[in-house]
């Protein structure tokens, strides 16, 4: 339970806890870095400087070891460090002032471009470092906050992050999903400080990951009712339609990702993906593999039927949140951290598209939670690891197997997915439970 009265530098209440509230604004007390107070010079003494220097030292060995993979991809051996080179392409249509028009694997909102135009930042570097160099920086970031959110030996978010990225190998510098995560990661942590003006950056920096990439939108489903909710979400749909109308004004095509969406088919690596190699590894299905929309789906009978069953499982998860969040009376500081977490990972589940980097949100998300003592998503955050290591065999180990529909690939397939609809069964179960249904002190 999350105590109403100030904690020591050890994280620890120095008075007597607080009675139980029930009301709908409840004490934030998780430690973040939008707090002043959140990392001072008492704290810095009493936790001492080796679990920092520690973090900072595996941080390096980790990214130089992915750094190393992914120039060695660059050389001929794999395909993922060449993905760069379609971002590069795109961004020259970017200096035509247009988004790539009847482009098929444009299928982003328009903020990604920014992202993609982020590398004109470093016009001494190729294209191609400077896309992995502002990578590793987003990565430090992220690093950073969750060092200063973490309540030190208590709590390991940082350490799942810096540990848990390398196990998707070199993949996470070669897209830009990193730079998704960070904007995630500290919207949430703005949105738990204890500050109006952190609640109204949170909810910005929420409304612009969304025009990113979509999903950073759910970090705000678990924002306490009252006015932190308001605050945070006005900020999040100002954001939005201001970067939205700016990149509309100076970039024509700027919408043209809808039409590409609303043709994506069953990608090979989804659960209903899975559910069709099955079915074809026993003979029950005729279809097959096809290259499409920049990703590998399956074409054949029921595929269609699969697709829209996938989209009515997606509306009925967001149907439960709804359903979670007016029915929830018991908030921790914990439960917005755990509430994006499982938002995420029941779209994730019920997509009909599971790309390799849908692990790195889910990776970020998870740290952030476990920033918190509070957090019931300890036993989920650690499904996802193993969900990571083996992501990274389907892709880009194994994926010709994986495309071929072998034995070993429909194992590896079989296995993550079956990770992370388990670790998304029980994300909702424990987010239930500790706020509707189960007592005071479960919620610890």
């Amino acid at each position: 339970m999350t105590n109403d009265h100030p904690q020591s530098p050890h994280g620890i209440g120095t008075g007597p806890p607080a009675p139980h509230r029930t009301g709908t604004e409840p004490p934030h007390r998780t430690r973040s870095p939008f707090d002043s107070d959140t990392f001072t010079s008492a704290t810095f003494v009493t936790v001492g400087r080796g679990p920092y220097l520690a973090l900072a030292s595996v941080w390096l060995l980790a990214r130089a070891g992915m750094v190393l993979l992914l120039l060695r991809d660059t050389l001929g051996i794999g395909g993922v460090g060449r993905e760069v080179d379609l971002y590069r392409y795109w961004y020259g249509q970017f200096a035509q002032g247009t988004f790539p028009p009847g482009d098929v694997t444009w299928q982003y909102p328009p903020g990604a471009g920014l992202v993609i135009m982020s590398p004109g930042l470093l016009p001494w570097l190729t294209y191609f470092q400077a896309f992995v160099a502002i990578t590793l920086l987003a990565d430090a970031v992220v690093t950073a906050a969750l060092a200063r959110a973490d309540s030190a030996r208590l709590t390991h978010g940082a350490w799942i992050w810096v540990c848990g990225l390398p196990l998707l190998l070199h993949l996470p510098l070669a897209r830009y999903d990193v730079q998704t995560t960070a904007l995630a990661v500290l919207a949430l942590l703005a949105v738990n400080a204890r500050s109006t003006a952190a609640h109204r950056l949170g909810g910005a920096l929420a409304g612009i990951g969304a025009m990113v990439k979509v999903w950073p939108a759910l970090t705000l489903i678990g924002t306490p009712r009252g006015r932190t909710t308001r605050e945070a979400w006005t900020a999040a749909v100002v954001a939005a339609l201001a970067l939205l109308a700016t990149l509309g004004l100076f970039f024509s095509e700027s919408l043209g990702f809808l039409r590409q969406q609303g043709s994506r088919g069953i990608q090979i690596e989804s659960l209903g993906g899975t559910a069709l190699a099955l079915a074809k590894a026993t003979g029950g299905w005729p279809g097959r593999v096809e290259f499409r929309y920049g990703a590998f789906e399956y074409v054949g009978p029921y595929v269609s039927s699969l697709g829209h069953l996938a989209l009515l499982l997606t509306v009925i998860a967001f149907g439960w949140l709804l359903l979670w969040r007016l029915r929830a009376h018991r908030w921790t500081a914990a439960t917005p951290l755990d509430a994006a977490l499982t938002a995420v990972l029941l779209f994730t589940a019920t997509s009909r598209v599971i790309s390799p980097q849908y692990m790195v949100w889910l990776l970020g998300l998870a740290a952030v939670c476990l920033t918190s003592r509070d957090t019931v998503m300890r036993p989920v955050a650690l499904l996802l690891l193993p969900a990571a290591a083996l992501s990274s065999l389907a892709y880009p180990v194994l994926y010709d197997q994986v495309i071929e529909g072998t034995t070993q690939g429909l194992t590896v397939m079989a296995l993550r997915n079956g990770l992370l609809l388990a670790a998304s069964l029980l994300a909702a179960r424990r987010l239930w439970t500790s706020t509707v249904t189960g007592p005071p002190e479960e919620s610890a």
